[in-house]
């Protein structure tokens, strides 16, 4: 299959979007490059620190929200294990265990292929769905 590669003029960057809506509800974010940021979010038992991304090349803005839970390497095996039960459960995004850090992370993407503009509602469904699944499963987590 053939690469084509077209220019893409978008009216702002994607994630200057993600920064209005953190900015709207007085979420407490930083932005110390064009292409990441990240936001952190209150949630009902813990606080989120989340990382949007844009990554020109696939045209996606990448979402990834951690919480403060450290897995013990003796553990890292039942983790993956509730990964992936909790995997087999979602419709959109996942949870990763990051190794090297021992953290558990929910991923997903919105795709902006073609020179498609995220909009509010979009980047705040994309937030939304990834705090809810760390909510729903938080506890799973911490009883492992």
């Amino acid at each position: 299959m053939t690469h084509v590669e077209f220019e893409v003029n978008r009216s702002e960057h994607p994630l200057d979007v993600v920064e209005r809506l953190a900015s709207d509800h007085d979420w407490t974010f930083d932005r110390a490059e064009d292409d990441e940021m990240s936001v952190s979010v209150s949630g009902g038992w813990t606080d989120y620190h989340i990382a949007f991304t844009w990554i020109e090349d696939m045209e996606a803005v990448h979402i990834g929200c951690a919480f403060d839970l450290k897995v013990p390497d003796r553990l890292q095996t039942e983790v993956l294990k509730l990964v992936a039960l909790i995997n087999e459960q979602l419709w959109v995004g996942h949870f990763d265990l990051w190794t090297r850090e021992n953290v558990v992370m929910f991923r997903h993407s919105l795709l902006l292929a073609g020179g498609a503009e995220p909009n509010h509602g979009q980047c705040e469904m994309l937030l939304r769905t990834a705090t809810e699944a760390c909510e729903r499963y938080y506890q799973a987590f911490q009883f492992v």
